[in-house]
């Protein structure tokens, strides 16, 4: 985070702080600055899909194949224009305090902290693909992981998928030249021996040790242990999912095992309520397969969750600190600036009716 940013947002107490940029965090930003909440979006500039920038984001309506960095570039621009705010830095840790949260945010050469009523973690997760040679270099462009994201792209071409049978028969519907690769994963059950050869996918064993690429930068084949190329164009691979939460420490919001055993991410309800007072948490920290469209839809849901317990506790704290009207025992002297006592029904009585008051019609009136 710059000098100058900071020096902008030190000192302030936001109503909400999002950790993370990508799609889930400003979807719940711009929500929430639209009704008024005040919130600030801390990112540290590491967008998981960065790497497919040429391929694009699918699946979004309306913004089709749109440029991941110009989906956030134009987020942030929307954030700002109900007066969010968006600026760089990476949280390296957050301290309760009270009821505020201190998050600290530390770089080369400083730390500096902004305090916040609720957090919004939204801060993604990291890939950690398969130890082969060469292949993180390829990632997000002929090597992916998601039909829904580029099947379509990749669609009759030769495709590899290294050590998942669910990928292999996910990408047979892209084309119908597809090859497992098990590499050493799990042993496959006859009822999916019998599922493959049906589906005419097939299976060539053997540790994969590289891959092979062509004079124009292209993927040409996966190379195996035994020295044999076994071409392809696309490779389909199965990352282990980690969400980034590491600044969470001593929060106690532990990391649970996804149900399908992909990685590890942060258990949320419906509402990304994490179950720790004033923490909720959207997108892909918490849901390890959410696309892009469901991440969006999952910081919109947060913000709405957020902003109700915002309101309850703005309602609350008013409550508290309004002054009950004193009720003047019988007898006892009243408020003169009470509008039913005496004292003032009289004043109010003498400045309308004058002398009418008894029954009079002028100060000179005989009697």
């Amino acid at each position: 985070m710059s000098e100058r940013e900071m020096a902008r947002v030190d000192g302030t107490t936001w109503d909400v702080v999002v950790i993370g940029g990508g799609t889930a965090g400003l979807s719940a930003a711009l929500n929430l600055a639209r009704v008024r909440r005040s919130v600030l979006v801390i990112d540290a500039g590491e967008p998981r899909n960065a790497p497919a920038e040429e391929v694009g984001v699918h699946g979004l309506l309306g913004r089709e194949g749109i440029s991941p960095l110009e989906l956030l570039r134009l987020g942030r621009e929307e954030v700002a224009s109900y007066g969010g705010r968006v600026v760089a830095g990476r949280v390296s840790r957050i301290e309760r305090r009270d009821d505020v949260f201190g998050v600290i945010t530390q770089d080369a050469r400083e730390v500096r902290e902004v305090r916040a009523r609720r957090l919004l973690v939204a801060t993604g997760l990291v890939d950690e693909l398969p130890d082969v040679p060469g292949l993180s270099k390829r990632w997000g462009r002929d090597v992916h992981h998601c039909v829904y994201c580029h099947g379509w792209e990749v669609r009759d071409t030769k495709i590899g998928v290294l050590g998942s049978f669910h990928q292999a028969l996910m990408f047979r519907q892209m084309s119908d030249d597809v090859t497992l690769f098990p590499n050493g994963g799990p042993e496959l059950t006859d009822q999916q021996w019998e599922q493959l050869a049906g589906l005419g996918v097939a299976v060539v064993d053997g540790p994969v040790t590289g891959l092979r690429i062509d004079d124009r930068d292209r993927l040409a084949g996966v190379l195996l242990g035994s020295g044999t190329v076994v071409p392809v164009h696309h490779l389909v691979v199965a990352p282990y999912f980690a969400a980034r939460a590491g600044f969470l420490d001593g929060l106690d919001l532990p990391l649970r095992d996804h149900p399908r055993g992909v990685g590890k991410q942060l258990a949320v309800d419906a509402g990304g309520f994490t179950g720790v007072a004033g923490i909720w948490a959207a997108g892909n920290v918490s849901d390890l397969l959410a696309g892009v469209p469901a991440a969006a839809a999952a910081g919109v849901g947060a913000a709405a969750a957020i902003n109700t317990d915002l309101l309850t506790a703005d309602a609350e704290r008013a409550a508290a600190l309004r002054t009950p009207p004193q009720h003047t025992p019988h007898g006892a002297a009243s408020d003169p600036f009470d509008a039913f006592a005496p004292a003032m029904e009289a004043e109010v009585s003498r400045r309308i009716l004058g002398t009418r008051v008894h029954g009079l019609d002028s100060p000179t009136a005989e009697l």
